[in-house]
Formats: C-alpha cells, sequence, structure tokens
C-alpha cells in the first residue's frame, strides 16, 4: 500500500504533469518539424543540388534476382539506403536548431522579466522612514 501511495504522490506531482506535457508537446513539434525539412527544405536544396531527392540515394551491394519468363523478383536486392540517413540526420540538426533558438528565445524573455527593477517603496514606508530620519537629528 506504501508503494501505491508514494506513486500517487509521484504523479501527482507538477513536475511529472509537466513531464508528461512537455514529452507530448515535444513530440508534436518534432512532426512540424520534420514535415517542414522534409515537404519544404528538402526539395529546395534538391533543386540547389540538382535535383536530387536524399531518401531516394542508395548504394547497391547486390541486385535483386528477377525470373526473366514471369518478371517476379525472386530474391531481394541489397542496398545501403544512405540517403535516408542523410534525411534523418538533416532533419535532427535543423529540429536541434529549433529548439535551441525557442529555448533562447523563453530565456531571454525570463531575463527581462528578472531585470524589471522592483517597484520603490510605498508612500506610507517613505513617510515612516522620513519620520524615522526627523528624530534620530
Amino acid at each position: 500500500m506504501g508503494m501505491f501511495k508514494e506513486f500517487k504522490e509521484f504523479a501527482v506531482k507538477g513536475n511529472a504533469i509537466d513531464l508528461a506535457v512537455g514529452v507530448i508537446i515535444g513530440a508534436a513539434f518534432g512532426k512540424i518539424i520534420s514535415s517542414l525539412v522534409s515537404d519544404i527544405f528538402m526539395p529546395v536544396i534538391g533543386v540547389v543540388l540538382g535535383g536530387v531527392n536524399f531518401t531516394l540515394l542508395k548504394l547497391n551491394l547486390k541486385d535483386a534476382v528477377v525470373d526473366p519468363l514471369t518478371g517476379k523478383i525472386i530474391k531481394e536486392g541489397v542496398a545501403l539506403t544512405y540517403g535516408n540517413f542523410i534525411q534523418t540526420t538533416l532533419d535532427f540538426i535543423i529540429i536541434a536548431f529549433f529548439i535551441f533558438f525557442i529555448v533562447k528565445m523563453i530565456n531571454s524573455m525570463k531575463h527581462k522579466e528578472e531585470a524589471k527593477p522592483a517597484p520603490g517603496p510605498s508612500e506610507e514606508v517613505k513617510l515612516l522612514t522620513e519620520i524615522r530620519d526627523s528624530l534620530k537629528k
């Protein structure tokens, strides 16, 4: 019974809930960035590089065996699909850049909030300070 109570305290704490929300938002954000990379950036990069589609780049190690009479593949070929690796690496770099940019933006907003000067003493405190200073003389 004690373990269930500990788990309940852990799950209800703000940190666990914040973490869960962060993971869900992060997964959705990752999908958005992946779409941005594959649907917008990579076609432009492919055109700049002469019409290259990175996901189709591969190195054939062994060709497929095809039956000459039926045209069916008897044995699948073996290929290194390094283009997909390039695509995934670019996805990671762009996602990491966007996350860095967002964290930097959030941190700068926090610093602006911290940099705001604290409000000065109230009128009552000023008056009491003046009375105190007058009594000292």
